[in-house]
């Protein structure tokens, strides 16, 4: 069997087990024989009997398993974005955050908290959002302005500007209305609770759009690794690729932000990580960059349901715990290998 193959193959089946265990763990038990029963006996001609209640049937359905596929759809989103982000601007620094897609985001929350009050959080994913395509396309906007030749440098300035501009008018609005603080900030910290399958639905066709392009121009992405001028000779419109690579990878990313909140360092560390392991070719990478995306943030949601239990950790607490000390090894070790 390929190595590639088999690579791919022990990801697909972490990701399972990973998954199995989100269904898992949790106050109400629930065996994996009895787990695995009832989804078999959801599938066409198949008729066995599981033998959970009817209970745990709806906490497996109503409650368990959309966490832990909303789980999936973010992890993998946030995981291939950042790849893209990274081929796109030669960049193993870049992130889904990188041009502003949080703060934007963070500032469409807050506004729609602080103006609806408690009636307002139900608008906060619409408004989160709108607030993150707002700020990327403010930054695009002035990155390709002013950057002339060396627009991809200059369009990561302008993120951080944008974004530094998003935060500032965020924590005035957070000011004037303290009341809402921890609304605000329960959002902010991320999180993965869901009211059935609704926030899976919505999500979803922006996840599986954004990643069939970014898919799509894998072998792109390998020529653009060389540089500009040598993808414009062969062919390819380096800025016109790069333009609608940050497009769809902000729109899939903004899209998951806005159910689940900010939640960093997935897109940053798994990338980096999986092209340490298997090389920086991206046929590998983006398949590899999604699974082990996805199996990362549903265990870090796991570990987020049970280090306080009863109490729940912010999901984006667990990333950043794990991921800080984790990126600071990585960087450590990719310059002792170069």
């Amino acid at each position: 069997m390929p190595r590639n193959v088999l690579v791919l193959t022990g990801a697909v089946l972490a990701l399972f087990a990973a998954m199995l265990v989100g269904i898992l763990v949790g106050p109400a038990g629930l065996t994996p024989g009895g787990v695995l029963l009832d989804i078999a006996d959801r599938l066409p001609l198949v008729d066995v009997d599981s033998g959970l209640s009817t209970r745990q049937q709806a906490i497996l359905w109503n409650i368990r398993m959309p966490r832990v596929v909303l789980g999936v759809l973010v992890g993998a989103m946030l995981a291939i974005a950042g790849a893209a982000y990274q081929g796109v601007f030669r960049n193993p620094l870049a992130d889904p955050y990188l041009l502003g897609v949080s703060s934007g985001a963070g500032l469409g929350a807050t506004l729609a908290i602080v103006v609806g009050g408690a009636a307002g959080f139900a608008g906060v994913p619409i408004a989160a959002f709108a607030g993150g395509l707002l700020a990327v396309g403010a930054t695009y906007s002035l990155g390709r302005t002013v950057g002339g030749s060396r627009s991809e440098v200059v369009i990561i300035l302008a993120g951080v500007a944008v974004a530094a501009f998003a935060n500032a008018i965020q924590t005035f609005f957070m000011q004037l209305h303290d009341d809402t603080l921890r609304q605000v900030y329960s959002w902010m910290l991320g999180r993965l609770s869901t009211d059935g399958w609704s926030d899976v639905v919505v999500v979803l066709p922006y996840v599986v759009v954004t990643v069939a392009i970014i898919a799509l121009h894998r072998r792109t992405l390998d020529v653009m690794a060389v540089g500009d001028v040598e993808a414009a000779s062969l062919g390819i419109n380096p800025a016109r690729v790069r333009l609608l690579l940050v497009c769809v990878a902000t729109l899939g990313t903004a899209a998951v932000v806005s159910a689940s909140g900010l939640i960093g360092f997935v897109g940053i560390v798994v990338p980096h990580a999986v092209r340490l392991l298997a090389g920086p070719g991206h046929r590998l990478l983006l398949p590899l960059s999604l699974l082990v995306g996805a199996s990362f943030l549903v265990l870090a949601d796991v570990l987020a349901r049970t280090v306080m239990s009863p109490a729940e950790l912010p999901i984006g607490v667990v990333t950043a715990a794990i991921g800080a000390p984790f990126f600071l090894v990585v960087l450590r070790r990719s310059r002792g290998v170069r």
